[in-house]
């Protein structure tokens, strides 16, 4: 098949719907449309020499388009909105009666909705109330980030700088030019699944924003992407694109069916992607019962379920009494942490960790990336040391005193246990239902 007709094919399975792209697998776009009522909806990927056979000639009603083919839906399109003419992108393509072809930049209204109720409900105000004429710095200068200053522009009327990473004004030069800024929101793909929790900055530089008010990142997949976690972690109000994306979807599958849709899906729809994507970390002490109950949940879920402990046993071949008894209890816990890391930025899962998770800080926020977290506190009295080196040299009443504080500072959620997996696992899902 060339690659005229393999872009002509484009869409499958009769979707008259579908997202254009390059790289799709992170995409969560066609549950949103299918709950918005614009299904069946299709991914498409293609390389570039397929995407203007499928603008042009594909058979189509509408088109959501993602990097990195924004502007070349702009130059495909028959007809542009001013947003559209203003920014040389489009992320929405409609196919008219008569067939032309239709852009739209949805990710302006997106971040509008999303920015309204940032500022409502995190900063207290109105964007125009906090923004209006004070600086808001945006991370990126591609497609997105043109969408993102666009609507702060003209919805907020703040004064916006657009940063990259090279040039003049780069995000090394953040601190020093921008220290007046109110708003940073990251408009890169820095910190996108699977190179996660990546940050385009560091703290240093959110420390020195000193009049910052809060951090937004267009960046919806993992949950709580790396740049979100470290402005947490000063107490600036942060939040990802999740919401950004439900609501240009919402605002797109407006013009794919040609009708007013209810503003008050984006927040159920964000909430029922978010349930459907948020793994689950059991912590808790050593043979507290989280690779047990863990399965039981899983299965109660339908989820895939993850040990670590078995996933290091498969990674290196020896179980983790044998790597802490030859190499010693740092050489495990390194392997424990590159382990824990790639499965929890992954989403939808459940996974049990090894009792000492706690121990390094940095498990900490790879597990908050897409978990919520669960602590299985079980009396110490019902623990054994038995196959564990690490509760038999230490003793479980020193591993207890020591490990317990982070548990439950860890922990979105504590569960004491029944003493019963199945008992413990029905439990946390009713628990989990009820968030």
């Amino acid at each position: 098949m060339t690659a005229r007709e393999r872009g002509r094919a484009g869409l499958s399975g009769g979707a008259e719907f579908g997202l254009l792209g390059r790289k799709l697998g992170h995409s969560w776009s066609r549950q949103i449309h299918e709950r918005l009522g614009s299904a069946p909806y299709d991914l498409v990927e293609l390389e570039p020499d397929e995407v203007a056979p499928l603008v042009r000639d594909g058979a189509w009603r509408g088109l959501n388009v993602t990097i990195p083919y924004k502007r070349d839906a702009a130059m495909l399109a028959d007809v542009r909105s001013a947003a559209v003419e203003r920014l040389g992108a489009a992320n929405t393509l409609v196919r008219a009666e008569d067939g032309s072809v239709v852009a739209e930049n949805t990710d302006v209204l997106g971040f509008t909705w999303m920015l309204a109720r940032f500022c409502r409900e995190r900063l207290g105000g109105s964007p125009r109330e906090l923004l209006d004429g004070r600086e808001a710095v945006v991370l990126g200068t591609g497609g997105a980030a043109q969408a993102v200053a666009y609507a702060l522009e003209e919805h907020a009327g703040a004064r916006v700088s657009l940063i990259s990473r090279t040039g003049d004004d780069t995000y090394t030069t953040l601190a020093q030019r921008h220290a007046g800024a109110v708003l940073l929101v990251n408009a890169t793909p820095v910190g996108m699944y699977p190179a996660c929790p990546a940050t385009p900055v560091d703290e240093g530089c959110l420390v020195s924003l000193r009049a910052l008010l809060g951090v937004l990142d267009i960046v919806y997949n993992p949950r709580r992407t790396g740049l979100v976690l470290l402005a947490e972690r000063l107490g600036i109000p942060a939040e990802s694109g999740l919401a950004m994306l439900v609501a240009q979807a919402l605002y797109a599958s407006e013009l794919f069916q040609g009708r007013e849709l209810d503003d008050a899906l984006v927040p159920k729809i964000e909430a029922a992607i978010t349930a459907q994507t948020q793994s689950v970390a059991l912590i808790g002490m050593p043979g507290a019962g989280k690779t047990s109950c863990g399965r039981r949940l899983a299965r109660l879920l339908g989820r895939p379920f993850v040990d670590i402990d078995e996933a290091v046993r498969t990674e290196t071949g020896r179980s983790a009494a044998e790597i802490i008894e030859r190499d010693g209890e740092d050489s495990f816990r390194r392997v424990e942490t590159e382990l824990t890391g790639r499965y929890a930025a992954r989403s939808g899962l459940v996974i049990a960790c090894g009792g000492g998770v706690v121990t390094r800080e940095e498990n900490r926020d790879l597990l908050r990336q897409n978990a919520t977290i669960v602590f299985l506190d079980r009396p110490t009295s019902e623990l054994s040391s038995e196959g564990r080196p690490v509760s038999q040299r230490r003793g479980i009443e020193e591993l207890a005193r020591e490990r317990l504080p982070l548990y439950r500072a860890w922990a979105d959620v504590t569960v004491e246990c029944t003493g019963s997996a199945a008992g413990d696992a029905e439990k946390i899902a009713g628990l989990l239902g009820a968030l």
